[in-house]
């Protein structure tokens, strides 16, 4: 299908298709070139399991509304065009879960590699324009599909991370231990790290000497993160997260204090300087991070001062009796 025109009563036109059971090793086999395309994504360019999986999904749309081969064609091109691409199908998808960006708002040429794989004028708008249709074809398609097909490749890539992130974690201490031998710091448990799916880390390095000091009132350098109702987060993910990308960094991690069997919403991390806060929120108001696969957002925190007491009123003038005869 050459044309964008010509794919509105392919979309509006397609209709559940029956449900029955498959044995798992069948279903498998069915997908081997997706399940293929997912081990590149997760495990040669080490991008994010979940996101990665509704690219998969995006992808298997697409072939559904009558593009054709499109998995197919994306395990034909080098790996740095498959990145590439995974880019431009989350920005497809970032248009479709966001109900504030009308047709008219987006652009045309923000997916010029998907638009030469699959001949094609699709664009950001097409994606605007179906978002509904598009929301329950891939809800479909990721419950049905992707879950199934792609989960144990999926875990052999969280697992993985987990081994390596606990590696660096380990490789990090020991090099602070040579730098400060007698700074001793105290990590939680192995036992007590349970491996969640986990986002691709970019080591961008340490905080400057010069930015490492204390002298200004803990307020004026903390940090306040907000987590996901429903998706908990533990405090050594967050420092293993931080410490991880940008050295150094943190003085003191504070979480909410919730109950045991309650989740906490958000936690203050109170760094060396306000220098670290520039560097982590990159300059920013506020800053989005996937910290093993949940969504965490970040800002300087603002503490509520409290508000001065009023001054009392002056006592009333006090005068002497008239019997006193003054």
């Amino acid at each position: 299908m050459d044309t964008v025109q010509g794919l509105d009563s392919v979309v509006k036109a397609m209709v559940p298709r029956g449900a029955y059971f498959v044995p798992n090793q069948q279903f498998n086999m069915f997908h081997n070139i997706d399940r293929e395309l997912y081990a590149v994504l997760v495990m040669n360019l080490c991008r994010d399991p979940v996101e990665s999986l509704h690219c998969i999904a995006l992808w298997l749309w697409l072939e559904r509304v009558g593009f054709k081969k499109v998995v197919t064609k994306l395990l034909s091109l080098p790996r740095v065009l498959v990145n590439e691409l995974a880019d431009e199908a989350l920005a497809c998808l970032g248009v479709i879960h966001n109900e504030k960006v009308s047709p008219l708002s987006t652009r045309r040429n923000d997916t010029p590699l998907m638009q030469r794989l699959i001949d094609s004028e699709l664009a950001l708008p097409f994606f605007a324009k179906h978002r509904l249709i598009a929301v329950r074809g891939l809800a479909k398609l990721v419950n049905e599909v992707c879950m199934r097909a792609l989960k144990d490749i999926m875990q052999q890539a969280v697992e993985r991370k987990a081994h390596q992130s606990l590696a660096d974690l380990s490789l990090y201490h020991q090099q602070q231990q040579r730098q400060h031998p007698r700074q001793v710091q105290v990590q939680p448990p192995l036992a007590a790290r349970v491996p969640t799916p986990a986002p691709p880390r970019v080591q961008f390095g340490s905080l400057p000497a010069a930015a490492q000091t204390n002298e200004v009132h803990p307020d004026d350098r903390t940090i306040f993160v907000t987590f996901s109702k429903g998706y908990l987060v533990h405090e050594w993910e967050v420092r293993e997260f931080f410490t991880k990308l940008y050295g150094n960094c943190i003085e003191s991690l504070h979480m909410q204090d919730v109950m045991p069997n309650e989740q906490p919403l958000f936690a203050r991390i109170v760094c060396h300087s306000p220098a670290a806060i520039e560097y982590i929120l990159n300059g920013n108001v506020k800053a989005k991070f996937t910290i093993n696969g949940k969504h965490v957002w970040a800002r300087k925190f603002v503490p509520k001062r409290p508000k001065p007491a009023s001054p009392a009123p002056p006592p009333p003038p006090f005068n002497l009796p008239v019997s006193l005869g003054i």
